[in-house]
């Protein structure tokens, strides 16, 4: 079990990130009391997609290739069309999302973001959501896609899009405190 206030938190993207699906959680679960950290591939600050235009920048902390899983409880996935489309091809991103995934620890993604989880073979067999254009390619994974504001299976959260972002970030906060999830590997 954690206290939020002692949780670190890895929130990964690039350009072309929700602008709301980053912004919004970064500050609930700073707000909180959590540690919250961005990454990006190159390290530096990433612009946002909002609206159908381009949205802020928002400055980064590190780089993707030097975050270590060990230094934290939680990874976060913002969704945006172009954000998870670039992740998933990032040889450097999708090690540190099946590190966390291998880890037990939790892996939250909203909207497009879990088609990081698609390419990463963690779906099949999970209950799962996702924003209404990709789910069949999350059903195609083998999930059980449900149409709720956010749904959760042993510490894999997922939601729809940016209004269901009070419910993600509340059940960040949720498992946080639960802490580390024996999971089983997506089925066979």
């Amino acid at each position: 079990m954690t206290k939020i206030n002692d949780a670190r938190i890895l929130i990964i993207a690039t350009n072309g990130f929700e602008q709301s699906e980053l912004e919004k959680p970064r500050d609930g679960l700073r707000a909180a009391g959590a540690t919250v950290d961005v990454a990006s591939p190159d390290g530096k600050s990433i612009r946002g997609w909002q609206k159908g235009d381009w949205g802020q920048a928002v400055e980064v902390d590190k780089k993707i290739a030097d975050c270590n899983c060990a230094d934290y409880d939680t990874l976060v996935l913002p969704g945006g069309v172009i954000n998870p489309d670039k992740l998933r091809v990032d040889q450097d991103a999708m090690r540190t999302v099946r590190e966390f995934l291998s880890s037990g620890k939790i892996v939250a993604a909203v909207c497009h973001g879990p088609w990081l989880l698609v390419e990463a073979d963690a779906c099949k067999g999970r209950n799962m959501t996702s924003y209404k254009s990709i789910r069949k390619d999350v059903e195609n994974a083998g999930a059980n896609w449900v149409d709720e504001e956010v749904v959760t299976d042993l510490g894999i959260i997922t939601s729809r899009n940016p209004g269901d972002l009070d419910a993600f970030t509340k059940k960040i906060i949720e498992e946080v405190r639960e802490g580390r999830h024996q999971r089983r590997e997506a089925a066979e």
